[in-house]
């Protein structure tokens, strides 16, 4: 998927350089530790949340389950089905490479 990205406007020069950052990093370990420094405990916990959740909506579960599940509002939850659908194919990309790396 293809995206012009020039239209939005949180695309700049500080983040393409932290995107760049995040891809030079080699592992879980990594990942944790420059993530810790950059983000807030709660915010590294939303985010694992969501990736949860956009994982248990690709296979269907449904909305009350995944509640149950990540303590995830029913509003964050249709806001991630919305991405899902209608996104830029991020969180489609993300399940397509755990799960042929047996991440699922």
């Amino acid at each position: 998927m293809r995206n012009n990205y020039s239209k939005y406007k949180w695309v700049n020069s500080d983040t393409n350089s932290l995107f760049e950052a995040i891809l030079t990093l080699e592992s879980v370990e990594e990942a944790r530790n420059f993530f810790r420094d950059l983000l807030t405990e709660q915010e590294i916990t939303e985010f694992g949340q969501r990736g949860k959740g956009a994982r248990l909506l690709a296979k269907d579960i449904p909305y009350t389950q995944i509640e149950k599940e990540t303590g995830m509002s029913s509003k964050t939850i249709a806001r991630i089905q919305k991405w899902l659908k209608d996104g830029m194919g991020g969180y489609l990309t993300m399940i397509k490479k755990l799960g042929e790396k047996g991440g699922l």
